[in-house]
């Protein structure tokens, strides 16, 4: 029996649809004697939505594994949704929880992450009474197990948004109705982690975005977002203010830039309304978002007010995320106290992103924009447009308004010519290997002793200068410079360039060396 869902249907109406369908079958086979549920048709399976869908396909995947097995333990467990990468599972008591977590999970999360793009975070709920479990349990297969008593303690950094494992609590939650909070300016609809393509790049900067969410994971607070401009700080910092106002609507939630945070603070002191003004992020935050922090550099009194609104709510365990252009101990003008407690938490910077994460950009930005787009002419913007994803994404949009306006498609011949109308790239633009190139030159080495292993210290200083003017005149990713230099791991790359970075000014030497060389790329060019 299978049924074709229509597109019209919402998710609730869909989910009465398949329970009925899985109630005809159980009666259907009650008659008949069979004790086991058959696989779902694929024609029901290919209407669900796309988590439902994934979630399906993966179930089946990981039960031909082990038929016996997967049917003992998933009689135990339920699927809630899917969505924006979040699993949300429940189990019918620790123990169930613990195992399919240690054994299942690995293979449906990797399956799940395979069929749909994203990272996959689970959350797990404990409810005894499960009415959708996601296999029948055998009648004689499966002996109770004596569920371990559960210990919810709340921990140091629980706050008023945390999410709960407590099936009373959440029950109580969901029956009472919740005030909602105040609305939030400045949010971007479209900044949503449904919508920010994660690559090695930013791997950590969203698994950090996700966990301060209160999704899944470690909360670190405060989470400070590094990273330079147009590479989707601002996108996480939005995506982490919807989904907290979508699972907790009565979070209060302040969301702000630090230059309006320094206005603000002026005009409060002087209307002489400093009280309101430390009331706001003091008494009635539950969530502070603060982008580019490093605008407070230099403005000693604000950098005061902040210290202070930091404190109150770090010590009332109130989530504080902030962005910035830099690590916080290469933040100029800053007062100690302040870089000390950026610290605190955890810094997760986001790089350039690397050719495969572009061309996933492109491609998801295309769909929200509804531009049909070749993967031929995807590839070709991904190559061209290097530096961060803003410009990325204003070269598609650029691409699709201009191809509108002429009654053309785009196509890859279409989009060479308007690319190279509009790039600022010169033909003749140094490479990584004519930087390699004149650095061996400088310093008298030759190129194969720059790629390779040997770790003297000249060899290995002269890599590293080449390794950081890579990244600052080219805008390469970590990953593709650790190709460009032997295959080295992005992290020596890092790690050589922030130490130039420092030697270039606080040691003369080193400065004139890299000029020098800038010098002699300039001329080249």
């Amino acid at each position: 029996m299978s049924i074709r869902l229509s597109n019209g249907l919402g998710n609730t109406e869909c989910r009465i649809v398949i329970e009925e369908v899985v109630q005809a079958r159980m009666q259907t086979q009650k008659h008949c004697g069979v004790t086991e549920l058959p696989p779902i048709a694929p024609a029901t399976i290919e209407t669900l939505g796309i988590g439902e869908r994934a979630w399906a396909e993966a179930l089946v995947f990981t039960r031909e594994k082990s038929p016996a097995s997967f049917d003992q333990w998933f009689s135990g467990v339920q699927f809630d949704q899917l969505t924006d990468g979040v699993l949300a599972l429940r189990a019918r008591d620790e123990f169930v929880r613990q195992w399919v977590d240690d054994y299942f999970l690995p293979t449906l999360t990797e399956r799940l992450r395979a069929q749909t793009g994203w990272s996959i975070q689970v959350r797990w709920s404990i409810d005894i009474g499960l009415d959708r479990p996601a296999a029948a349990r055998k009648a004689s297969s499966f002996p109770p197990v004596r569920p371990r008593t559960l210990s919810l303690r709340p921990g140091p950094d629980d706050h008023a948004f945390a999410p709960t494992s407590d099936p009373n609590r959440m029950a109580s939650d969901t029956s009472r109705v919740v005030a909602m909070g105040p609305p939030v300016e400045g949010l971007n609809p479209k900044g949503t982690f449904a919508n920010f393509v994660v690559g090695p790049s930013n791997q950590l900067a969203h698994a950090a975005s996700m966990a301060a969410a209160g999704v899944a994971g470690r909360r670190h607070n405060p989470l400070v977002i590094c990273g330079g401009t147009g590479l989707g700080k601002t996108h996480l910092v939005h995506a982490i203010a919807h989904r907290v106002r979508e699972e907790r609507p009565g979070a209060r939630i302040v969301y702000i830039s630090a230059e309006r945070f320094v206005n603000e603070f002026v005009q409060a002191l002087t209307d002489q309304r400093m009280h309101e003004f430390r009331a706001r992020f003091r008494e009635t935050c539950d969530l502070l978002l603060v982008d580019d922090i490093h605008f407070l550099a230099g403005k000693t009194q604000t950098q005061e007010e902040f210290f202070h609104a930091f404190n109150a709510l770090h010590q009332s365990s109130k989530q504080i995320v902030v962005t910035s252009d830099k690590y916080p101990q290469q933040l100029d003008k800053m007062e100690e106290r302040l870089v000390s407690r950026f610290q605190w938490g955890l810094v997760a910077d986001i790089q350039a992103p690397e050719l495969e994460t572009r061309v996933a950009i492109v491609r998801k930005r295309a769909r929200l924009e509804h531009i049909e787009l070749e993967d031929d002419v995807c590839v070709f913007i991904a190559q061209m447009v290097r530096s961060n994803v803003r410009e990325l994404e204003g070269t598609l949009i650029r691409l699709a308004a201009k191809a509108s306006l002429l009654g053309k498609s785009i196509e890859l011949a279409f989009a060479r010519t308007e690319i190279a109308l509009t790039t600022t790239t010169r033909p003749n633009e140094a490479s990584v290997e004519d930087i390699q190139r004149v650095v061996c030159h400088h310093f008298k080495l030759r190129s194969v002793d720059l790629l390779s292993k040997d770790r003297h210290k000249s060899i290995a200083f002269a890599r590293h200068v080449a390794m950081y003017l890579c990244k600052q005149r080219l805008k390469c990713s970590f990953p593709e410079l650790g190709r460009a230099f032997g295959n080295r791991d992005h992290t020596t790359i890092i790690s050589a360039v922030r130490k130039v970075e420092h030697l270039r000014t606080s040691d003369a030497e080193v400065r004139a060396h890299i000029e020098a060389i800038e010098r002699k790329l300039g001329a080249a060019e």
